[in-house]
């Protein structure tokens, strides 16, 4: 079961050196904007931990890993500064991803929409389910994953980027983001899910520590300029989200 708190839930356990970061939201696992601040500032924190030498990423539930941020906030969207900050959310936590210091392993369990396909990018390993499969609908409603982008395509090429984003309303199962090289390994079971994921963390964490910070700055070499390019596609979408085709795609979702 995923939380039944509205603002969501972020939760950290620390054990033999690995650090399990687990978000929750009982809108399908989505991200309200207090989320995100509170997520981009733990990976942060654990990431200057001492005793921390791998990151886990994971949701809460055995369904939906993550359906983007929040619908609501992003109907409720009324001018440019809520809109850039809106969407500065996701930009926060991908640069906290890239700069936090650790190498961070992804743990899919099932489908993600928009924003969290970033978040999935931005893990420096991932492991998933036959049942994660991937979805870049932004086009649908008028505005484009811009934020996420680069973390994407960075991981799965421009044509797998392009094919996901134009192919707007299908979704891509994973194996086709394993081929793509966004998951590394797919499994039938989250049992076997889990299990492989316990055993990579482990290994991980006994090697030299220094050599996993290098290999995470080696991993992340040419992304120096996403703080601001990140802020930029933020306020791209920001400005797309107040014009008129997106208002009228997002009429017939507000409550």
């Amino acid at each position: 079961m995923t939380t039944t708190r509205q603002n969501g839930s972020l939760h950290t356990n620390i054990q033999d050196h690995i650090a399990t970061i687990e978000f929750g939201h009982p809108a399908s696992n989505s991200f309200p904007s207090e989320l995100l601040e509170r997520l981009a500032k733990e990976l942060i924190t654990v990431g200057n931990h001492a005793d921390v030498a791998i990151i886990i990423l994971k949701s809460e539930g055995k369904k939906a890993f993550c359906a983007g941020a929040s619908f609501d906030e992003l109907v409720a969207i009324s001018n440019l500064k809520d809109g850039q900050q809106f969407f500065a959310g996701f930009a926060n936590v991908l640069n906290a991803m890239r700069t936090c210091g650790k190498l961070i392993i992804g743990r899919v369990q099932g489908k993600t929409v928009g924003g969290g396909v970033g978040l999935i990018a931005a893990c420096d390993y991932v492991l998933a389910t036959e049942n994660a499969a991937i979805k870049l609908s932004e086009f649908t409603i008028g505005i484009g994953p811009f934020v996420i982008e680069p973390a994407v395509t960075r991981k799965i090429g421009v044509s797998g980027t392009s094919e996901l984003t134009l192919d707007a309303t299908n979704w891509k199962n994973a194996y086709w983001a394993k081929e793509k090289g966004l998951y590394a390994k797919v499994f039938e079971t989250i049992n076997e899910l889990d299990k492989e994921v316990e055993i990579l963390s482990e290994k991980l964490a006994s090697y030299n520590p220094i050599a996993l910070t290098e290999m995470k700055k080696a991993l992340w070499k040419g992304t120096e300029n996403w703080t601001d390019l990140l802020a930029e596609r933020a306020a791209i979408s920001g400005a797309l989200v107040l014009s008129e085709f997106t208002k009228k795609a997002l009429e017939k979702f507000r409550k």
